[in-house]
């Protein structure tokens, strides 16, 4: 590509099939902790860093300074990795269909790929080792725990430039399916933030968030490139 050196790719639900792990260990690990939730007061997190999600939870139902809440915060992020290991190891790991010939033709074309994450490190290395993402795939991963705060901070795009070497922001694209994502792309500065219907989100999220484009998965993105970004 003549004007894009770095696409930074969301996981769960762009990348990755997302068929309900995370929100299944959401919700039950809030409810074993007391916290009464359903998926669809959850949809709205999707794409922030998963401990500042249920800190959210608990903090609305018990009082932001109630004593004990960082214990609470804790037992509950235990329970949920727990949860999420368990459902991905069972239910296995498929990428999204066209996702990986999209790498390819990237770097046949000298694109570089990051993935970033809400997930944790431990997840993160389960879901890469599961699927075979590993260097001559991805260039880099990053989850938020590698940075200050997650999305919709730009940090974890940052990061990602770093450590692939990219130094102009408006030669970025940053692509997900959330709305923290397409958040995060534009208080990055990037010059291309895509939206993709692959995950939990539709049109009715996604496009209230400003963005460049949306498209209906990763796998349309080459037509994209070759057409805006040649």
């Amino acid at each position: 590509m003549n004007t894009i050196d770095l696409i930074v790719f969301d996981m769960a639900g762009t990348t990755i099939e997302d068929t309900g792990q995370v929100l299944a260990a959401f919700v039950a690990a809030l409810q074993e902790n007391g916290i009464a939730v359903g998926e669809g007061e959850l949809q709205k997190w999707r794409g922030a860093s998963k401990r500042d999600v249920l800190r959210i939870f608990i903090e609305r139902q018990f009082g932001s300074d109630a004593p004990g809440n960082a214990e609470r915060v804790e037992r509950t992020y235990a329970r949920f990795c727990e949860k999420l290991e368990s459902n991905y190891i069972n239910e296995g790991v498929r990428a999204i269909d066209g996702v990986e010939a999209v790498f390819s033709w990237l770097h046949e074309r000298g694109v570089k790929i990051a993935l970033t994450t809400g997930f944790y490190r431990r997840v993160t290395e389960l879901i890469l080792n599961a699927v075979g993402w590993r260097e001559g795939v991805i260039d880099a991963s990053i989850c938020s725990e590698d940075v200050a705060r997650g999305r919709p901070a730009p940090f974890m795009i940052f990061r990602a430039m770093e450590t692939t070497g990219a130094i102009e922001v408006k030669r970025v694209m940053k692509v997900g399916d959330t709305a923290l994502d397409l958040r995060a792309g534009r208080n990055a500065g990037v010059g291309g933030v895509v939206g993709v219907l692959s995950g939990s989100q539709g049109i009715e999220q996604l496009g209230r968030v400003e963005h460049t484009h949306i498209l209906s998965s990763v796998a349309v993105l080459p037509a994209l490139l070759e057409s805006e970004f040649g």
